[in-house]
């Protein structure tokens, strides 16, 4: 690959990004989010069947009779479920009845986690992610100098968008493992564009005449089979996660599977072209000789 066609499609995939971006935040200022129970309240039973039940058997009878999508979730031993649904006018049935069909039913306890608790989540949710972000500018802006970290910075930024406005977009239900999934992709992605970052950095010691495009195109080469490897291999694990989780894991696969992707592409695009455009040069580097003139 000739290095000024690696530089030309940099700069096309960055303005990609920004425009991807700037729709993404759209999309999710617009439709907003579909908050999961764990941020607006709703019911959880724990109920105990014959151990041969399956999820499959267990779902058409419970959306049917309490008219919602219920999220059923294998508890800790066999043949134990736990039923998670919204507090509605609908929702006060007798649940042992509705599941007589599939055998005894014993309901081991039920719960009711208010909006107020939701709302509590939703709150510490949001400022875990802004802890998460404020410690990584601030590791940044320790480890590089501050136009190759905005590189990196934006990146995050970009990558935690794309993940939001794909759920915003399809009204997926945004819960608690996928706030994890977000925050899992902040410290990915940010492995990601650190690795490029550190080879430039070493290139723009190592060689300060090259030009600053030369330089990051030599680093986005010497790190792509490593990054490649590594994207790789995570996403045959999210892969499978995806395929054999099922429901409960669903959203955390497919959060990490965008995340993977677009920080993959976000630290090899936007994460070395912002740099450039901010002036970055081999100078901001070099080591500074001290005199003995006062």
């Amino acid at each position: 690959m000739k290095n000024i066609n690696l530089t030309k499609w940099r700069y096309i995939s960055s303005a990609i990004s920004i425009f991807l971006m700037l729709a993404s935040l759209t999309i999710v200022c617009v439709k907003g989010f579909n908050w999961g129970l764990d941020f607006t309240g709703g019911v959880v039973t724990e109920v105990q069947l014959d151990r041969k039940i399956t999820s499959s058997e267990l779902q058409p009878l419970l959306n049917a009779a309490y008219q919602q999508d219920v999220s059923v979730i294998s508890a800790s031993e066999p043949g134990r479920w736990v039923l998670r649904y919204a507090d509605t006018a609908q929702s006060h049935v007798d649940i042992a009845q509705t599941l007589a069909p599939l055998g005894e039913v014993q309901v081991l306890n039920t719960s009711v986690v208010g909006p107020q608790v939701g709302k509590e989540l939703a709150e510490q949710g949001g400022l875990a992610l802004l802890v998460a972000m404020l410690a990584i500018l601030g590791y940044l802006s320790y480890r590089f100098e501050w136009r190759l970290a905005s590189g990196a910075l934006f990146a995050l930024v970009h990558d935690v968008m794309f993940v939001l406005a794909f759920f915003s977009l399809t009204q997926m239900e945004f819960n608690l493992t996928v706030l994890a999934a977000v925050l899992a992709i902040l410290g990915y992605s940010l492995n990601d564009s650190i690795i490029i970052a550190d080879r430039i950095r070493e290139l723009l010691i190592a060689k300060p005449k090259l030009a600053i495009q030369e330089i990051n195109n030599q680093a986005i080469v010497a790190t792509f089979s490593r990054t490649m490897v590594t994207s790789g291999t995570t996403l045959m694990t999210v892969g499978a996660l995806w395929i054999m989780g099922g429901g409960p894991l669903e959203g955390f696969s497919i959060a990490m599977f965008i995340g993977i992707l677009t920080g993959t592409f976000s630290s090899i695009s936007v994460g070395t072209s912002l740099p450039e455009f901010l002036g970055l040069a081999p100078e901001h580097y070099q080591v500074q000789a001290i005199t003995d003139t006062p």
